[in-house]
């Protein structure tokens, strides 16, 4: 009888022993993401920078395309991107903002991104994404509707 309480109080202080207890804590102060804004100079400078872009590419100034552009895509921007995005855009109708925010890319930056739409279509359909550095330069400009 002893041997059996001997080897249960054994058995039984290896099993009390063996686990593991851990304290969980959960808080809750989280942090909510307030809405992105972009100031209004910011917009101004992005846009200014975009229409001297697509007159650029209208007249086939490629100097002036080259400095508005961002370092970062200057290597993989070839004349037949440059081709499809003056395609995908008509240079008669004038464009304006539709949306304003932020694109995150795959490195996890986010940059402004602003949507715009042709100046007095009412079925607010977007047109043309612009996405911008923020020192204004351009990192990407997509046409809605163009094959990638």
């Amino acid at each position: 009888m002893r041997k059996l309480f001997l080897g249960l109080a054994i058995v039984g202080g290896q099993l009390m022993f063996a686990q593991k207890i851990v304290g969980l804590k959960v808080d809750k102060n989280q942090k909510q993401e307030l809405p992105a804004t972009i100031s209004k100079e910011k917009i101004n400078l992005y846009n200014s920078n975009l229409f001297k872009f697509l007159d650029a590419l209208q007249s086939s100034d490629q100097k002036t395309v080259d400095e508005l552009i961002s370092d970062k895509v200057k290597e993989i921007v070839t004349e037949d991107i440059l081709k499809k995005v003056k395609d995908g855009i008509d240079p008669s109708k004038k464009l304006e903002v539709l949306k304003v925010g932020y694109y995150s890319t795959m490195d996890g930056l986010n940059h402004p991104n602003i949507k715009y739409k042709y100046a007095g279509d009412v079925s607010s359909k977007e047109v043309l994404s612009a996405i911008f550095e923020d020192n204004g330069k351009i990192l990407g400009v997509m046409p809605i509707g163009v094959d990638q």
